[in-house]
């Protein structure tokens, strides 16, 4: 199958907006999951209002992956394709998300747009199927993620997935690092997760966007080192926007805010931090793809679906 990059997309696809009833099918593109979470996770899903749809071959393991690389990106072709489910949502991420990027048929999720869920090493295929489809993804809880988390996380799942006339996320510990506002479209996710994408086809650049970024358990220098990386590759040139979630057991939170700083030098790039998006407690879902605007002086990101 022949891919064909595209730096920026003419046309953004809405997915079907959820309501209580419709069915989500489970992708498993990375890592094998506990039985344990899992089940936690659907019974969450069902509280939720939602039925659910498990495809044959959910459970395969193939050492450190959910399956062989065919197999899950077959697996993710049979969700797009079958018309009785109307939004997917992933099982967990961890690794091999990254592998799956070239085996994708992107025009087959084009031709038949669905929401699409999932969050840290999922950040490949967000960006990836945004940027080569215009479909808009959603950064959001997993299956796994979702049994033990409490219900302010489930509702903004819900309230994202409705695609309703406005969608606000306030930063509630929220930290204003640089003055402003920002409207564009909203790009990013798991920082380590992106920075894997440098050098590839599917290498994102952020000019015109707001830019999300979080991450988990990793040295501030690793964190310095990333931010220097992208920012010498050009991604962050001309960014409208930075939006920082959680980095948890990352350190000094102080220091990571200093180097966000350094890199997004420029004057007037509105800069908010204190999201509770990402590997925290709480998750909230952030439409990708989508315009939003950035209001760093309150700590509020708004959608307006137009």
């Amino acid at each position: 199958m022949k891919t064909i990059i595209k730096d920026r997309l003419d046309e953004i696809i809405l997915p079907k907006k959820l309501q209580p009833g419709d069915t989500l099918g489970i992708a498993a593109p990375a890592s094998p999951f506990a039985s344990e979470t899992f089940e936690a996770g659907m019974e969450a899903l069902q509280e939720m209002g939602f039925n659910t749809k498990i495809p044959d071959g959910l459970h395969e393991k193939d050492g450190h992956l959910a399956g062989t690389d065919a197999h899950r990106a077959n697996l993710l072709h049979e969700l797009f394709s079958d018309d009785a489910i109307h939004g997917i949502i992933c099982a967990r991420g961890g690794f091999g998300s990254l592998r799956l990027l070239s085996l994708i048929d992107y025009d087959l999720i084009r031709n038949n747009p669905k929401a699409f869920i999932g969050f840290s090493d999922i950040s490949s295929l967000l960006s990836a199927i945004t940027q080569q489809c215009g479909l808009v993804t959603f950064h959001g809880p997993m299956v796994t993620s979702l049994g033990n988390s409490e219900d302010t996380t489930r509702q903004a799942m819900i309230n994202a997935l409705r695609l309703a006339e406005r969608l606000e996320i306030k930063a509630q510990n929220g930290i204003t690092l640089r003055n402003g506002k920002g409207t564009a479209p909203v790009a990013g996710g798991n920082l380590t997760t992106l920075c894997h994408l440098l050098g590839t086809p599917y290498q994102a650049a952020w000019r015109g966007h707001i830019l999300f970024l979080e991450d988990r358990n990793e040295a501030a220098y690793r964190i310095d080192r990333m931010l220097t990386q992208l920012k010498l590759a050009g991604c962050l040139d001309g960014v409208a926007g930075v939006m920082l979630g959680s980095f948890e057991d990352c350190g000094d939170l102080d220091a990571i805010f200093r180097m966000v700083m350094d890199v997004f030098d420029e004057e007037g790039v509105p800069i908010a931090a204190g999201f509770n998006v990402g590997h925290g407690y709480r998750n909230a879902t952030l439409p990708i793809g989508l315009n939003a605007t950035l209001d760093a002086d309150r700590g509020v990101l708004t959608y307006l679906y137009e």
